[in-house]
């Protein structure tokens, strides 16, 4: 505006005067930031690389390089059923399973690959070294020099580390209690949280058993987090060292009452059969893809997360959505077993399920934050809105640092903070059928603040919010009528 006491010299001057309230610029939400090794590091024995921007998997390819090829001593059978004159009647080539304990633990690549395939968009990648020679070697310390190279980045708002399943479960508690006590610090980040599995278990509350009860199981800032179980068994091919050499074929003849054919038995590398037997070469390599890698949820969950932001908000409850580029979990979950997966009476440690429903297909089937017995932070929607909030009115709100605080600046500021809720309100992230009874801005001497704290120069907001809550149990009452 223009200071009058200025004007000198006669004249006509302009003075153009702004009557709109400045406005808040949603921030973005689903922008992850995966912590893990990979191929290609520039991170030192102090600190990890420093974080950054990727689009999609070209790019981490061209950056980070690409996963670590298993050298496990994976072989491949065929397995000829003969007559009892010793014809082959037909040939079945079976699947052939990973050794889970000696695969490579560096999952990175194949993490932000099933990230990518379930709708993640941009994301953030945290290198905090390069593989080890054997795929076997991973450091707590290095996961801490990842989170602190992740604290410095304003954009992420997920934190995600596929990897951390693969440490001791002291470092493993640790890992994701920093992780979680970063988000609590920084109020603009979830954590999404994978739940050990034991794959030679099929009793399913034995894992979530040993992932509450342990004595580092998350103390504190709990629902800044919320933890998926079980694994998923992805379509996602391995890479193999050498397969054409390093991967041999045994083959041999059944008898027809199924014992071995004495002396039958012959092993050779895959590439042996290209020129001998084409044919079967092309089968064999087409079972060497079937083989299933396994994976943690969380970087599905993660694009899952990202891909609700995008087409509803992230008001939405990133549940009932199918996940993609999977086979299926990797043990089935029942009514009664996700019951006590999500309702934690002890100490409300909800677990969401990854289940697959009858006719719908492999869905995430839970919504709740690792804080499931809280009545203001049970749902996942409702924690991530607020923090979605809350740094968007932060960093509009630094414009009036140092102006005066008066009741010029006041109304400035519950204008401009209640223009943005109504808008969030329209777009359904707030109950309520007026504004009024959606949220609340109050700013003001005798409403939030005393002379006192005018004099020490505190202006305070205070800003109520009525989110909207996920439908987690629908009730259907039927009773008989009579006829009238």
């Amino acid at each position: 505006m223009l200071n009058l006491s200025t004007l000198k010299t006669p004249g006509v001057y302009i003075d153009e005067v702004s009557l709109l309230p400045p406005s808040v610029a949603g921030v973005e939400t689903g922008i992850p930031a995966f912590i893990g090794y990979t191929e290609k590091s520039k991170a030192t024995a102090t600190a990890a690389q420093a974080p950054a921007r990727i689009s999609d998997l070209r790019e981490y390819e061209a950056a980070f390089g690409g996963p670590q090829p298993e050298n496990d001593g994976l072989s491949l059978q065929v397995i000829d059923h003969t007559d009892n004159a010793g014809n082959v009647l037909r040939t079945e080539i079976p699947v052939p399973a990973m050794s889970e304990t000696a695969r490579s633990k560096h999952n990175m690549y194949y993490a932000v690959s099933l990230y990518f395939a379930n709708g993640g968009g941009p994301c953030y990648i945290i290198s905090i070294g390069a593989y080890s020679a054997d795929g076997q070697v991973l450091a707590a310390s290095a996961y801490t020099r990842g989170l602190t190279a992740l604290a410095n980045e304003d954009e992420p708002t997920l934190i995600v580390i596929p990897e951390a399943v693969n440490l001791d479960d002291g470092d493993y508690f640790a890992t994701y209690q920093a992780a979680l006590d970063q988000a609590a610090r920084l109020q603009d980040r979830f954590v999404i949280i994978d739940v050990k599995q034991t794959l030679t278990n099929t009793n399913v509350l034995t894992d979530i058993g040993a992932f509450r009860n342990h004595a580092a199981s998350f103390a504190n800032n709990r629902r800044y987090g919320a933890a998926y179980y079980p694994y998923l068994n992805t379509t996602i091919d391995y890479r193999f060292v050498s397969p054409e050499t390093g991967i041999n074929v045994v083959r041999k003849k059944v008898a027809p009452d199924g014992t071995d054919v004495a002396n039958s038995t012959t092993t050779a590398p895959l590439d042996t059969f290209k020129s001998s037997d084409n044919l079967l070469y092309q089968q064999l390599k087409n079972v060497l893809t079937q083989v299933s890698l396994t994976m943690p949820p969380s970087p599905a969950i993660a694009g899952i997360y990202a891909q609700t932001d995008a087409t509803r908000g992230v008001w939405k409850a990133p549940a009932n959505v199918g996940v993609v580029a999977i086979n299926g979990p990797a043990v089935k979950i029942d009514d009664e077993k996700q019951g006590q997966m999500n309702v934690d009476p002890t100490a409300g440690k909800s677990v969401n399920a990854i289940r697959t429903l009858t006719g719908r297909g492999t869905l995430v089937w839970g919504a709740r934050t690792l804080d499931g017995n809280d009545n203001e932070w049970r749902y996942i929607n409702v924690r991530r809105f607020f923090n979605f909030v809350e740094e968007s009115v932060k960093k509009a709100t630094y414009r009036f640092v140092f102006e005066p605080n008066d009741a010029n600046t006041w109304v400035s500021v519950r204008a401009m903070i209640e223009n943005f809720l109504t808008l969030q309100w329209r777009a359904g992230a707030l109950q309520g059928a007026k504004p009024e009874q959606a949220f609340f801005v109050r700013v003001g001497l005798g409403q939030t603040m005393t002379a006192d704290d005018i004099l020490n120069g505190r202006l305070i907001v205070e800003i109520g919010m009525a989110v909207v809550r996920p439908a987690e149990f629908i009730v259907l009452r039927f009773m008989h009528k009579l006829p009238e």
